[in-house]
């Protein structure tokens, strides 16, 4: 029975691992999205920053196991077999939990799913005593109060509504602030404001570290906390006063301090992150490795019976698992592809250029844009024109001021990272609940907004996606204590049989999200030309690169549409349902790629001379419907073809499928053709005789499929063929038609457009 346990504990500790693993992925927004957005250096260096910060904070960190050990249930009333059964539950809830939320893309927080974890096993554990009548040492019948400790979940509750609201309005302020003070062209002409900035950010900065960065430090006495509580203000002082020489002499050597400032704080939000949410993902194993140890020298034999009295006791964690739990997540942080993709999201919702929107619209968003929008207005009648036209010349944005590809300015970025780090700092010395997840992402999104990032265009996307995070957050409480409280009864009613499978189907599930996670991003192509499109401001340049974008996205339509036609037409004749179900799919996605294309394109109009775009859009629309209309030919192909195979109708006969066939090659050739015109490099008078000859054939094969359908058309009058079977035949026949004639309207767009 002890190698059991062991092999249990042991495999807590490798869920501890992976959970390492996906907690720092997703909690990697917390201290990189602004160094990242803001281009403050280059990749590899800001991982380098966050890092040492996040090793450092592991390393000194005392790792209190509280909140694991006694922090949410009473365990003089748990035997060791039901903290077993909680603990795994907790571990195996909190993988899959916090893998999900990496997939998905949306940051959340790891300290609100341990806690509901926590709290739902626990409750488990409770109800099960309860109803058995236990007692406490008087006899008294025990009840929820004795058994939990409530008080922690309420304010992990408070704190998400207290960090949603102040960080979103400080963060609006204070970035309004900044932007006065500094407008889009700091680089230029705020030198001195820029100095004394940069010199009371990293007062800011150290301010944080001291109070919440090391507040769970081994050399973090009480003796020293009080001294540093007493003497605030000088070493504010200090700091505030060496900075400001630091700064000076920076600026001199011709450094940008802005961005000194911006990989400051960066570290320090990592390191705070190591130091204090270690406990989120280490807590519980080494509760579970501790019990154990307990067991095997106290116990009596029976796990049921054996009390975990001595959990009521703080333990410090060795330096070694420390080490070993930092090492694990910096290597997580250096080759997670889903921390990137987490990061993406916060980056997207808060960039000034229009690109990819994440986040489609909804009716709330709709309600609070208009309502913003009449509020705007209304302030604005009581504001004089003069002090109107003041604040928006503010806010003109020069790019030069702006890193290439950024998607912020280093203002923006360093009013996130120190007003975030004040907020926690401030809520931590206060005993306030704020999270450290909520209060950077809400910054983050309340600077945006006072920095006019959320255009009319994008306000609606931009605040759907704020919302979705933050309705996410919920969940991930309400997810957290609901799965736990199913896992933590199947254990303990299951016993270990129950424990070894759930932990297998965890497992299995964390693998086949990473699988289809790594599908699905191969599956999707980058776009390099759009990226490029947007970092650059030479508007010929521009237009060379539209040209390749549309080429790009044109021969990929192509492409698609010349397989998915031939899958479709071969479903249909061989009566594969699974075939022509595989199509309808491929042709949902498909027409979602275009229009994402289309939009990008939109936006890289927007980038090039008036004049040009207004000669070159009309063309670009024709091009680009012509494409949407091969799609929707294949549609209306796919959708007759798969309710007549479905149904398992009389399939097509061979005289009617070969000489349907003869034509399709010949059709299939067409687009091909066109295809490989459009990723030629001809260009004026070449492409425009050569599209010219396959708008020739074009017009023969559709003349081949006239004569076809009136064949078709005999056959029904002469009932040679069942009704059903032939309608769904002359369908075919005429989106091919109309197939081949998109083709030709697209190859003429293409050739005026890249004239």
């Amino acid at each position: 029975m002890d190698t059991l346990f062991i092999i249990i504990v042991a495999t807590l500790i490798l869920l501890a691992i992976c959970d390492l693993s996906v907690g720092v992925s997703n909690d990697a927004v917390n201290f990189m999205n602004s160094a990242i957005g803001s281009k403050a250096a280059r990749f590899r260096t800001i991982i380098t920053v966050a890092s040492v910060g996040i090793f450092a904070g592991a390393a000194i960190s005392n790792g209190m196991m509280d909140i694991a050990r006694h922090g949410i249930f009473t365990p003089t009333y748990f035997s060791f077999y039901d903290v077993l059964c909680l603990f795994v539950a907790v571990m195996i809830t909190d993988v899959i939990l916090l893998d999900v939320f990496n997939s998905l893309g949306l940051p959340t927080s790891t300290t609100v799913s341990m806690v509901f974890e926590l709290l739902g096993g626990a409750f488990a554990i409770a109800i099960i005593k309860i109803s058995s009548g236990l007692t406490d040492a008087n006899g008294i019948p025990l009840d929820f109060g004795d058994l939990l400790n409530t008080e922690k979940a309420l304010s992990v509750i408070i704190g998400i509504f207290l960090s949603v609201a102040i960080a979103f309005v400080l963060g609006s302020l204070i970035q309004w602030v900044a932007r006065m003070v500094f407008s889009f062209t700091y680089k230029k002409r705020s030198t001195i404001r820029t100095i004394i900035f940069g010199a009371v950010a990293a007062t800011a900065i150290i301010w944080f570290l001291l109070i919440n960065g090391l507040k769970h430090s081994a050399f973090m006495t009480d003796d020293l906390k009080s001294l540093i509580s007493q003497n605030t203000w000088i070493i504010l002082g200090v700091c505030l006063a060496f900075f400001s020489i630091v700064m000076s002499t920076l600026h001199f050597l011709k450094v940008n301090v802005l961005k000194i400032v911006v990989l400051m704080g960066t570290f320090s939000l990592a390191m705070a992150f190591a130091g204090n949410d270690l406990v989120n993902f280490i807590g519980v194993p080494l509760t579970g490795l501790e019990s154990l140890i307990d067991y095997t020298s106290h116990g009596n034999g029976n796990p049921s019976e054996f009390m975990m009295t001595s959990l009521n006791e703080s333990a410090q964690t060795p330096l070694l698992y420390l080490i070993l739990a930092g090492i694990i997540m910096v290597v997580s942080l250096i080759f997670s592809r889903k921390s990137r993709n987490v990061t993406k999201t916060e980056v997207g919702l808060s960039a000034h250029s229009e690109g990819d929107e994440m986040f489609g619209s909804s009716a709330a968003a709709r309600v609070l844009v208009r309502m913003a929008t009449n509020t705007s207005k209304t302030i604005t009648r009581f504001v004089p024109l003069n002090i109107r036209n003041w604040v928006n010349h503010r806010f003109v944005r020069n790019e030069s001021d702006i890193e290439s590809g950024a998607a912020y300015d280093l203002v923006r970025a360093a009013v996130n990272l120190v007003v975030a780090g004040l907020l926690v700092a401030f809520g931590t010395s206060h005993k306030l609940p704020l999270s450290t997840t909520y209060v950077t992402f809400m910054v983050a999104m309340g600077a945006s907004l006072a920095d006019r990032a959320w255009s009319r265009e994008s306000a609606v996307y931009r605040i759907t996606g704020v919302l979705s995070v933050i309705g996410g957050w919920f969940i991930t409480a309400g997810a957290a204590f609901t799965v736990c409280f199913l896992l933590t009864n199947a254990m303990y009613f299951g016993g270990y049989i129950a424990m070894g499978l759930l932990i297998a189907i965890g497992v299995v599930v964390v693998v086949m999200s990473n699988r289809q996670f790594s599908r699905k991003k191969n599956a999707t192509p980058s776009d390099l030309t759009f990226s490029k499109i947007l970092q650059s401001y030479d508007k010929n340049e521009v237009w060379q690169l539209l040209g390749t974008h549309v080429r790009e996205s044109a021969t990929h339509g192509l492409k698609f549409s010349t397989n998915i036609y031939r899958q479709i037409t071969d479903g249909f004749f061989n009566n594969d349902y699974r075939e022509l179900r595989r199509s309808v799919n491929k042709l949902r996605d498909e027409r979602a790629y275009l229009k994402l294309m289309r939009r990008r394109e939109i936006i890289a109009f927007r980038r090039l001379d008036p004049v040009m775009a207004v000669e070159r859009n009309t063309w670009y629309f024709l091009q680009n419907n012509s494409l949407m209309q091969v799609l929707y030919c294949l549609k209306r192909t796919c959708d007759p073809c798969l309710e007549h195979v479905s149904n398992s109708f009389t399939p097509i006969p061979a005289d009617i499928c070969d000489q349907f066939i003869n034509i399709r090659e010949h059709i299939l050739q067409l687009l091909e053709d066109t295809l490989q015109l459009i990723q030629s490099e001809l260009v004026d008078g070449p492409f425009e005789a050569r599209a010219e000859q396959l708008r020739q054939q074009g017009d023969n094969l559709q003349l081949k499929l006239g004569a076809f359908r009136k064949t078709l058309l005999d056959r029904m009058q002469n009932k040679q063929s069942k009704i059903d079977t032939l309608l769904v035949s002359l369908n075919i026949v005429q989106e091919s038609q109309q197939l081949i004639s998109s083709t030709r309207h697209l190859l003429r767009g293409m050739s005026r457009l890249l004239a």
